[in-house]
């Protein structure tokens, strides 16, 4: 009896289902790399309670303060922008502070009183003081804010998902041309840098 067996058909090649299947893999790998640095970047965000500055340039911390028309960002959505000064017919400045709310909670931007929302020397909620970001206090000159109890009571409100407000400003510096800082440390549970601006009133 003949065992041997005589091949009938020649093999087919497998390349083009081997093209498929590696193609597939590398999609697939690449949808989890992608996949894997979103959730690294979640993570890291989580992990620092997403009270993190986020910017390109300056950074907005007491020594590289941002400038007027600035926007500090934060890693969790939240967005605040302090403007140009303006010079008004009295001598004072007129400015704003606008809170742009794109996290996922409502904020109290103001803290809980009017009284400890705003102030000129620090700290608070929202700190518009004399000097330069890294003076600790400043020398021949001064600031007066006149329109603190406006501005607190513009603050205290709470400020929903996708709201924004807007704070007036109003300052009377004690000489024209004197730099000042504004300090921006909304309350919150966990933990949120301070964002610093550095104007000037000339």
């Amino acid at each position: 009896m003949d065992t041997d067996r005589t091949a009938t058909s020649t093999p087919t090649s497998d390349t083009p289902r081997g093209f498929h299947g590696c193609a597939i893999a590398v999609a697939v790998l690449t949808g989890l790399v992608a996949l894997g640095a979103w959730a690294l970047a979640e993570f890291e965000k989580g992990f620092d309670g997403y009270g993190q500055l986020e910017q390109s340039g300056p950074s907005g911390y007491v020594a590289d303060p941002l400038g007027p028309g600035a926007t500090a960002r934060y890693e969790d959505g939240l967005r605040v922008t302090v403007s140009r000064p303006r010079p008004e017919p009295d001598g004072s400045y007129s400015l704003t502070v606008t809170y742009q709310n794109d996290t996922d909670e409502e904020l109290r931007p103001g803290g809980e009183s009017t009284d400890a929302g705003v102030s000129e020397y620090g700290p608070a909620p929202l700190v518009v003081r004399a000097g330069k970001s890294l003076d600790d206090y400043a020398s021949g000159y001064s600031v007066t804010w006149s329109n603190r109890r406006e501005a607190a009571t513009a603050l205290m409100p709470p400020l929903g998902t996708d709201e924004k407000r807007t704070v007036p400003v109003r300052v009377k510096p004690s000489v024209k041309g004197i730099p000042i800082t504004v300090e921006v440390d909304p309350p919150t549970a966990d933990f949120r840098e301070t964002a610093y601006f550095q104007l000037t009133l000339d």
